[in-house]
């Protein structure tokens, strides 16, 4: 499996365990020491449903922003280092309600090596 597949898996299978779905489709590029992950197909038929107005949209964008940062600070998914060959230092990320979309920039204490 490529890295880049594999990196997918474990971003997906974090998402889906924290909020019992993950991204419908998933997209990571490795460049220097970071992984920029876009996910698309996010949310819950019940996060939508909040999402329908503005501040439903509001909760749902900081629910999903603030969860996501929270977790891994507290625990870097199993093999995500082992595979980058780094240590994870910092997580970006964000959330556009409206197009179902989120974007994850990990960085990494060195380059990631591709292949």
């Amino acid at each position: 499996m490529r890295k880049e597949a594999a990196f997918n898996e474990l971003v997906r299978k974090v998402r889906k365990d924290t909020f019992g779905k993950g991204p419908e489709r998933i997209h990571t590029t490795f460049v220097e020491n970071m992984a920029i992950t876009k996910m698309y197909g996010n949310f819950t038929p019940s996060e939508k449903f909040i999402a329908q107005t503005p501040e439903g949209r509001q909760m749902v964008h900081s629910a999903r922003t603030h969860m996501i940062k929270k977790l891994y600070a507290n625990h870097v998914p199993d093999g995500m280092e082992e595979l980058c060959g780094s240590r994870l230092v910092h997580l970006f990320t964000d959330v556009k309600v409206d197009e179902d979309m989120a974007v994850s920039v990990f960085i990494f204490e060195n380059p990631i090596e591709q292949g």
